[in-house]
């Protein structure tokens, strides 16, 4: 149990006997296991102390935590839970606290040994690690440590723990026992060899079952294992996930996995209406061959005598002809002085041994052999939408399984992630988090076989002769060290090298889905009796309900497990925060895909998979806008709820005229009023559904560039230029590298004040990395340096502030990632300076050259350029190539300005997966940007410049309106595996309409004219004649050196420029 006393408590200040000077002392305890970390750590924690918290006892934590104490002066206190792992996630949540109550939480313990699935619900009570590990990653090396449980331990994109283990499942197989029975599997046609897939395993088990193994003329085992969820997903997962990454094919045929997109595969819920994937027929297969195991393995004798069943008191018998395990415990049934190795047969009489593991092999063989788990000939091909799908023969489809191999596809499961070393955030001391940050690292230097509960977790431990030696110092015979070797090489693969390791539910909801399952898989179903429901026959076994003993009963006794269970996860999945659209988002981040509102989840749902819609509710949830959907999907709607798209409006004086035709008795009259009444009724509810929708579109574009969803974050020049290529977004956050900018009118201050924003617009020339080759950076650092020299900084770069996609907007977060897309027409809209960057490169994925050409083609890239230039002009734009910095040519932006005949790459997939076009969320900002061009040429510039520019822009747009501004666009959409052409709303009149209300003066429905508006309207009115922004609003004009700008830390004017500047480059 957790201990009583507190944090403030278990601090004992003691610095006695330590002294750093002492050199003998310091090198006889700071240097242990070929570590030189701790050396330079000797007495730098003396008198602080941690205490930390474990679940699962190791005999070498004593002697680690004893030479950390000696060297570093500290003292680590551990605990160890006394409900083990079965409680660690309760201890953990109530010594942490909640992840929504900041002020929850015993805060006893300042670390703890968790797991990944235990880490959602007590995330935010954790010490983000990203920081310290940047820092000490030269010593850390944390990517080189498998991506499996890298991915355990992450929450939004941080990392919440240090993983030094890994957990997966494997098999193990006794070579003395296929080699004794080899006639026996010969005869029955099966391999001499551990199985390929898991209907070999089951067949192998079956046909070693009642043979006797050891020689005491007692029947045995076939695999033996201990019924968890997890082992049971290790079934399930080369039957359900195939690949991670989209494929295509060369012109060849040939299949390649590498993405860009995602496929959303998984073991547990579907990735976009999270229904379990429980009714399908890839299910019901893993599961049959789960209880074929059971039935052949320890089970059927410890089941049936009221016992637990156990691997780890059957393996010890030496009846077992193999195990299913996780490394640890396998290893300590494989080592002949493992915990649960097959113990020899002594004869009590003579004092001989009768039989001992490895008997009958030649020499130089070893009995105890370790394999992957095995993969699998059937998998399922899902479906284009929905949680269905078929089950398909490898053999026979070649193409439902591009990553097999011989014909097998493997998907080893990485169950619960292994253990990791995470530090209590909220209570917990700062001296008490370096002491415990100091005993991980110095952890992550040493070998594994020195290490707690660990085995290999990086691809290095697996290479070369050093870490083969440490094996064979510490008593590992070489076959095994073979295996194990090969079994990781092919489990650390990542999933651009061909890996397919499947992840556990890393979650909210973990512990309670799984109990779920435990119980009805376990308890109710293959581990309870026949007379209670169940499938096993406890008085013989043998006879136990099969598919093939007795279909019927089969068939039904499943079918009421799956029914059970997925009412029971629904009634969990409603106890969680947000429902099933919540515990749907919390997946897909937990998969790593694309973020998506409820608006985006219920569309999507609504045109492809109009159950799911119904099941989620999504025309109650508050966050949907019904209006919207249907005035895109209005025969959607109505078939789920009738009169959701518009309510009875009040037609009297019709209802009065039908009636008395009625009474008149003309017949004619009253069949065609009532035709005319009701297509009144139909065209009422669509006319009204579609002006709101106009109107509300008129309404957001219009306040689209008066705020940001997202803030504006930028680096220094001089921060920039000193990379080596793009650095990621969140890395140069932890280094504390971003200046953040939250609201627009801070961003005219920041450029008031003198500073200059540099936007760099450029197409990314590979699907994972925004520039492989370097070649674009390079040109930006030298255009960075050219802006100043021309903008009079004398090569000088601290004025100038760059914005690039990869550096400024977030990577590993969805949803943040999304919100900063959206401001992304605003971003461009307010930079001082615009850059194009196309230099000629190639593209690595696609073999294709990039350069300007390419460039142009781009949707997005045009719609940056159209951001910028809508409101700025074309004169602060330039083109940065091989050649150097020049300005834009005076046409450049005609061709931009047809942002909607660009390439997107969502159109070259077809929009599989996807709810819309990403043509479509840039209506909005584009229209508003015209909206703002139009206000200034009716309110007229007092500026000739601007008004020419004006001119010019609009006479382009006016000329060819409807190419710049498509009314409607062709849309291809995968349907229930139908490829799909519709014709889809685009601008419309929105055109027109905005047109409208600017030339009535008009700010936003209900209000016309600056004074009639909210402050915020107000504020849109004013920019409409602002046309130039860096002319005018960021004081580049001397005739406005006297602007007074409000902003969110005060009002700022030329003379305040050089105070306001300061401000910000502390940021």
């Amino acid at each position: 149990s957790a201990a009583s006393c507190s944090a403030e408590e278990s601090i004992v200040i003691n610095k006695g006997g330590c002294d750093p000077t002492d050199a003998a002392r310091c090198d006889e305890y700071c240097a242990k296991h070929g570590s030189t970390y701790l050396r330079e750590k000797c007495c730098a924690h003396a008198g602080k102390s941690a205490s930390l918290l474990a679940f699962e006892e190791d005999s070498k934590w004593v002697p680690r935590i004893d030479e950390f104490n000696k060297c570093t002066g500290a003292s680590v206190r551990l605990e160890y839970l006394a409900e083990g792992e079965d409680g660690m996630a309760e201890a953990l949540l109530l010594d942490v606290g909640s992840g929504d109550d900041p002020n929850s939480g015993e805060g006893i313990f300042d670390a703890y040994i968790v797991q990944g699935p235990w880490i959602p619900d007590v995330a935010e009570g954790l010490l983000d690690l990203s920081p310290l590990i940047k820092e000490d990653n030269d010593v850390i090396d944390y990517m080189g440590i498998n991506p499996a449980s890298r991915a355990s331990v992450q929450f939004n994109g941080t990392a919440k723990a240090l993983p030094l283990d890994t957990d997966y499942i494997a098999i193990g197989w006794r070579d003395d026992v296929f080699e004794k029975h080899k006639d026996v599997l010969k005869g029955k046609g099966i391999p001499v060899r551990p199985p390929r897939t898991i209907e070999e395993l089951a067949t192998v088990s079956e046909a070693l079952n009642g043979l006797d193994h050891n020689d005491d003329g007692v029947p045995d085992w076939g695999f033996c294992l201990t019924p968890q969820v997890n082992y049971f997903y290790a079934f399930a997962a080369p039957v359900f996930q195939t690949h991670l990454l989209e494929c295509r094919a060369d012109s060849s045929g040939k299949k390649t996995c590498d993405g860009p997109g995602t496929t959303g595969q998984n073991l547990f819920f579907d990735s976009d209406s999270f229904a379990p994937l429980i009714r399908n027929d890839g299910f019901r297969y893993a599961f049959e061959l789960y209880w074929r195991i059971i039935l052949s393995s320890n089970c059927q004798e410890q089941t049936a005598r009221g016992v637990k069943c156990d691997r780890k008191t059957a393996f010890p018998t030496g009846r077992c002809a193999g195990v299913i395990s996780m490394p640890g415990t396998l290893t300590n049934m494989l080592r002949e002085d493992g915990k649960y190795a097959p113990l020899p047969r002594i004869n009590p009489d003579t004092n001989e041994t009768e039989w001992y593991p490895g008997k009958g092999l030649d020499e130089g063989r070893y009995w105890g052999r370790r394999e992957v788990f095995p993969g699998s000939d059937k998998v399922m091909k899902w479906d284009e939408v929905g949680s269905g799908g078929e089950l398909t023969s490898c053999s026979e489809d070649g193409d439902a399984c591009p990553l097999a191999v011989d014909g097998a596809n493997f998907a080893p499961f990485f169950s619960e992630g292994g253990e990791a070393y995470g530090i209590n955030g909220r209570q917990s001391k700062p001296a008490a988090r370096n002491v415990m940050w100091a005993l991980f690292t110095w952890l992550s230097t040493l070998p594994v076989t020195e290490l707690p509960l660990s085995g290999q977790y990086r691809k290095s431990q697996i290479e070369g002769t050093e870490h083969r030696n440490e094996l064979i110092e510490s008593g590992w015979p070489e076959q095994m060290i073979d295996d194990l070797f090969g079994l990781l090489g092919e489990y650390f693969k990542d999933v651009t090298e061909g890996g397919n390791a499947a992840q556990d539910l890393l979650m909210v909801g973990f512990d309670d889905y799984m109990d779920v399952l435990n119980e009805e898989l376990h308890k109710k179903l293959v581990l309870a009796s026949t007379s209670n429901g169940g499938l096993f026959n406890m008085s013989d076994p043998s006879k136990s309900i099969t598919p093939q003993s007795d279909p019927a009963a089969f068939d039904e006794r499943f079918q009421r497990f799956v029914d059970a269970l997925e009412t029971r996860y629904e009634g969990v999945t409603e106890e969680m925060s947000g429902g099933t659209l919540g515990q749907l988002r919390r997946w897909r981040a937990a998969l790593n895909l694309p973020w998506r509102t409820n608006m985006e989840i219920c569309t999507n749902l609504l045109r492809t998979d109009p159950d799911s819609f119904q099941r989620l509710d999504c025309l109650a949830n508050e966050e949907v806008n019904v209006q919207s959907l249907c005035a895109t999907d209005k025969s959607a709607v109505e078939s789920y709820q009738s009169g959701s798209c518009g309510t009875e409006d009040d037609n009297g004086g019709l209802i009065a005229i039908i009636v008395v035709s009625s009474l008149l008795g003309a017949a004619v009259l009253v069949f065609l009023a009532w035709f005319l009444y009701n297509r009144f009724q139909k065209f009422s509810r669509i006319a009204t559904a579609h002006e709101q929708l106009m109107e509300d579109t008129i309404d957001e574009a219009q306040s689209s560039l008066s705020s940001l969803d997202y803030p504006l974050h930028l680096i220094k020049a001089n921060d920039f230029i000193v990379e080596t290529n793009f650095v990621q977004h969140e890395t140069l956050r932890n280094r504390h590298k971003l200046v953040v900018i939250d609201s627009l009118q801070d961003v005219d201050a920041f450029i008031d004040a003198g500073n200059l924003v540099v936007f760099f617009s450029h197409q990314w020339t590979s699907f994972k990395a925004p520039d492989p080759s370097g070649k674009q950076f390079q040109v930006m650092c030298h255009a960075l340096k050219d802006i100043s020299e021309s903008n009079g900084f004398g090569g000088s770069l601290d004025r100038l502030y760059v914005w690039v996609d990869f550096s400024c907007i977030p990577q590993s977060n969805p949803s943040t990632q999304t919100l900063a897309i959206r401001s992304l027409a605003t971003y461009a809209s307010s930079a001082s300076i615009f850059v194009i960057v196309a230099p000629s490169c190639g593209h690595a994925d696609l073999d294709t050259p990039c350069d300007v050409e390419t460039y142009q083609r781009r949707m997005w890239c045009r719609a940056e350029q159209v951001c910028h230039s809508l409101r700025n002009g074309t004169d602060k734009m330039h083109l940065a190539t091989d050649d150097g910095l020049v300005p834009i040519d005076s046409d450049w932006f005609h061709s931009a300005l047809h942002v909607f005949d660009g390439e997107l790459t969502c159109c070259r997939l077809e929009h599989r997966g996807m709810a819309a076009c990403d043509r479509q969320s840039l209506v909005i900002p584009v229209l508003g940007l015209y909206g703002e061009l139009y206000r200034a040429s009716v309110e007229g510039a007092s500026d000739e410049k601007v008004s020419a520019a004006v001119s010019e822009f609009l006479g382009e747009i006016n000329k060819k309106q409807e190419s710049i501004f498509p009314r409607t666009f062709q849309r291809v959409m995968w349907r229930k595996e139908k490829k799909v052409s519709e014709t889809v709303l685009l601008f419309g009149d929105l055109i027109e309409r905005m047109r409208d209300r600017v030339e009535n003066g008009k700010s936003s429905r209900g209000g016309s004219g600056k004074s009639n508006g909210t402050a915020g309207t107000a504020s849109m009115g004013e920019r409409g004649s602002d046309f130039l922004r860096h002319g005018v609003m960021h004081g580049a004009n001397p005739e406005l050196s006297n602007v007074k700008i409000e902003t969110a830390v005060g009002f700022v004017n030329h003379e305040q420029a050089e105070f306001k500047d300061n401000v910000y480059n502390k940021v």
